[in-house]
């Protein structure tokens, strides 16, 4: 079964940080929830595997992730990357996620989407529309995760946040009653994909829209 995917997240964090941020597959894979990165291959293949936890079960997807491009001038990133567990289950994933800067805000920018899934085994059973809205809840997880993560890193310099920044540092250094700077944003990372809140989350989505047929 194969789902497709497009999908575009505003950020509140400049496009020079995101892109910094896009670039550490290991510090994405840590925004999305139970995913992980445990070696590196080479420059552009890694390891990684999934948790996913149903109730006191746990099941651990293994498979690799290939940079398949990565292009500084367009900030754009292609990924592949494919798994398996043992049960026989596997998917694949085609990515390609470009950061785009705000015209009228340099303080924000766009994460778009693409992306193609193929699952196979017990997991296809659930239909497209259900994978649909599984990958929906954990991209917005892992979208939230990112923001966060990503308004921790330093500003660069040559930006035009870095521009802004330093025109308030000087201001600020001129009034003795200039606040404190703010404290960075910890991530809040999930350790692992709860499947038992998936699952309820489809169970009252599949109820509401059975009720909505009757009516």
């Amino acid at each position: 079964m194969e789902v497709k995917l497009d999908k575009q997240y505003p950020l509140d964090v400049d496009a020079a940080r995101a892109w910094a941020l896009l670039t550490d597959l290991k510090a994405v894979a840590g925004c999305m929830p139970g995913a992980e990165i445990t070696e590196q291959i080479s420059e552009t293949s890694y390891k990684g595997g999934v948790k996913v936890k149903v109730g006191p079960a746990v099941a651990q997807f293994g498979g690799t992730v290939d940079v398949i491009e990565a292009v500084a001038d367009e900030r754009k990133m292609v990924l592949r990357g494919k798994g398996a567990d043992k049960g026989g289950s596997s998917a694949s994933m085609d990515l390609t996620a470009i950061i785009t800067a705000d015209p009228t805000n340099p303080a924000h920018c766009v994460l778009n989407g693409q992306a193609a899934v193929i699952v196979n085994g017990k997991f296809a059973q659930f239909g497209g529309r259900m994978m649909v809205q599984v990958s929906d809840m954990l991209l917005a997880q892992f979208v939230e995760n990112f923001r966060q993560t990503a308004l921790t890193l330093p500003v660069l310099a040559g930006s035009a946040q870095a521009g802004a920044a330093a025109s308030v540092s000087s201001a600020a250094s001129t009034s003795s009653t200039a606040a404190a700077p703010a404290p960075a944003i910890a991530p809040v990372v999930a350790r692992e994909i709860n499947g038992l809140a998936i699952f309820w989350a489809l169970l009252k989505s599949w109820v509401g829209s059975l009720f909505g047929k009757r009516a």
